[in-house]
C-alpha cells in the first residue's frame, strides 16, 4: 500500500505516526512556533529512514542563510541522499533540490522544487520552499506565480489552505496587486487567526499604500497572535515603520529597545537584519542612536567575511560604518571583492551587481562622501530586486540615495527623488519633509513652506 500525507501526496515511508509527526513539525514551521528542526530530529531518532523528514529538515535549515548551520544542513542532505534508492519520485525532486542548495545553486534548487509542485500540486513543502527562496533571491514574479500555478486546485477543504492564501497574498503584494493581496491575506486570517505570515502580507500592503494609522491598528489588534512567535522580530520591525513614517520617533526607539535590541550574541541573522535596517533609517533622519549601533556591530563582526548572502552583507556593513568599525568594513569589502572574482555559486551575481556596490555606497555615506554615494547608487535604483528581500526592505537603498543627494547639495536630483517617493506614498510626513528640504535648497521658499506644512500635518512631532 502506498502511503500519503494528509493532502494525499505520496510518501515512501509507510508509517502513519511518522507522517503525522512530520505534518506537526511542518505546521509549527508555517505558524513560526517552537523549533521545527528539533521536532523532526525527535522523529528521525525513531525513524532514521524517513526520507521526507530528512528533506524537511534540510529545507528548513537552508533558509537560515548562515554559516553556523551549514554542517548540520549538509549532514541532513547526505542522509537523504543515502536513501535515494528507496525514495519515490516526489522525494527525489526534494533530494535534488536540497543537493543543489548545498552546491550553492539556489536557482537550481527552486527548479527541482518546481518539478515536485508541478506533478504534486498539493505538496505544501515544495510550494513553501519555492516561495520563500524566491523572496531570498528577489524573484518578484516567481514568488507570486509559483502559487498562481496551483492556486485554482486548492480550496478550504484542503489542510493548509490558509498558508497557501498567505503565500499568494504576499506574492500579489510584491507585484503591486494590493487589493487582491489584502483580500487573500485577511481571508487567510479568517481561517487561522494565529498566522504571522498572513499578518506580514497585509502589513506589507499597508506599508506600500501608506496606511500608517490603519497599519498600526491592524498590527496592534493581531499582536497577541504574533508577538510570541518566531516571526515577531520582523513584525515588530513592520510596526516600527508605520510609526517612523508618522514621525513618532520615541515609539520607534521604544520598539527597538524592547523588541529588537539585544546584547546577546544570538547569531540570529534575521533579528540582526531588522535591527540594522531600522537603525540605518534613523541614521538617515539624523536621529542620535544613543550607542545602539555598538551592540549590533558586535553581533555582526564575527560574520564579516562570510560572503554567504549579499542581503546579510549590506546590513552588516550598515552596522560597521555606523559604528566606525573600519577594520570590519574593510574585511567585508575585501572578502566580497575576492569572492565575486573567484566563486561560482548563485550569490555571486547578487553580490557583484548589488551587494558590493551598496556596501561601498554605505561606506561613502558614512565617510561624508555623499556625491560618491549618489554616483554608486544611481545605476542600481531599478535593479534593487537582485539583492533579494521585499520592496519594503529594499526601500533603504532609495532612501539612502535621496538623503545622500540632499547632503551632496544636488537639490534638483533630491527634489525629483523626493517627488517620486511622495507620489507613491503621499501620506508619509517624511516624504513631504524631503520635498521641503529640496525646495529650500533650491531657494524656492514658497514651495518649501507648503511642503513642510504638509509634513507637519502628517508627522506626530
Amino acid at each position: 500500500m502506498t502511503a500519503s500525507d494528509c493532502r494525499n501526496v505520496p510518501v515512501s515511508y509507510n508509517n502513519s505516526a511518522a507522517i503525522a509527526s512530520l505534518e506537526n513539525a511542518h505546521e509549527y514551521a508555517l505558524v513560526f512556533e517552537g523549533d521545527p528542526v528539533a521536532l523532526i530530529n525527535d522523529t528521525l531518532k525513531e525513524h532514521p529512514n524517513f526520507i521526507m523528514a530528512h528533506c524537511f529538515k534540510a529545507a528548513m535549515l537552508s533558509q537560515a542563510m548562515e554559516t553556523r548551520i551549514y554542517d548540520e544542513f549538509a549532514a541532513s542532505v547526505l542522509a537523504a541522499e543515502a536513501l535515494w534508492n528507496t525514495a519515490n519520485q516526489r522525494e527525489r525532486f526534494h533530494i535534488n533540490a536540497v543537493r543543489a542548495w548545498r552546491e550553492g545553486n539556489f536557482f537550481g534548487a527552486v527548479q527541482h522544487w518546481e518539478k515536485a509542485l508541478t506533478q504534486y500540486p498539493y505538496d505544501l513543502l515544495a510550494l513553501q520552499m519555492i516561495h520563500l527562496t524566491d523572496v531570498l533571491l528577489g524573484d518578484v514574479a516567481g514568488l507570486r506565480d509559483c502559487v498562481a500555478r496551483v492556486f485554482a486546485l486548492w480550496d478550504e477543504s484542503m489542510p493548509g489552505y490558509e498558508f497557501v492564501l498567505g503565500f499568494f497574498s504576499f506574492g500579489l503584494e510584491e507585484n503591486r496587486d494590493f487589493m487582491r493581496a489584502e483580500e487573500l491575506g485577511r481571508q487567510s486570517l479568517a481561517i487561522r487567526i494565529k498566522n504571522p505570515y498572513a499578518v506580514h502580507a497585509v502589513a506589507h500592503v499597508m506599508e506600500m499604500k501608506g496606511r500608517q494609522s490603519g497599519g498600526i491598528s491592524f498590527m496592534e489588534y493581531h499582536r497577541k497572535n504574533w508577538a510570541e512567535t518566531n516571526f515577531a522580530n520582523h513584525l515588530w520591525w513592520h510596526l516600527s515603520l508605520f510609526h517612523l513614517d508618522n514621525g513618532n520617533i520615541d515609539r520607534v526607539l521604544d520598539i527597538y529597545d524592547a523588541q529588537l535590541r539585544s546584547s546577546e550574541q544570538s547569531s540570529d541573522k534575521y533579528s540582526e537584519l531588522d535591527a540594522a535596517a531600522l537603525l540605518w533609517r534613523l541614521k538617515l533622519l539624523d536621529i542620535d542612536d544613543g550607542g545602539r549601533w555598538a551592540d549590533l556591530a558586535d553581533k555582526w563582526e564575527a560574520s564579516a567575511a562570510d560572503t554567504l548572502y549579499a542581503f546579510n552583507d549590506v546590513h552588516a556593513m550598515m552596522a560597521f560604518v555606523a559604528d566606525n568599525r573600519r577594520d570590519a568594513a574593510e574585511t567585508l569589502i575585501n572578502a566580497n571583492a575576492r569572492y565575486v572574482k573567484h566563486a561560482s555559486d548563485a550569490n555571486v551575481a547578487m553580490s557583484r551587481d548589488m551587494g558590493l556596490p551598496f556596501c561601498l555606497a554605505l561606506q561613502d555615506f558614512a565617510n561624508g562622501k555623499y556625491a560618491d554615494c549618489v554616483k554608486r547608487l544611481m545605476p542600481l535604483r531599478y535593479t534593487t530586486h537582485r539583492l533579494g528581500g521585499s520592496f519594503a526592505q529594499r526601500d533603504i537603498i532609495g532612501w539612502t540615495l535621496l538623503e545622500a543627494s540632499l547632503r551632496a547639495r544636488n537639490f534638483h536630483l533630491g527634489l525629483s527623488l523626493a517627488n517620486e517617493r511622495c507620489s507613491l506614498k503621499p501620506t508619509s510626513g517624511q516624504n513631504w519633509h524631503y520635498i521641503a528640504r529640496a525646495h529650500k535648497g533650491l531657494a524656492d521658499f514658497d514651495r518649501a513652506r507648503y511642503a513642510q506644512a504638509q509634513a507637519n500635518a502628517l508627522l506626530v512631532a
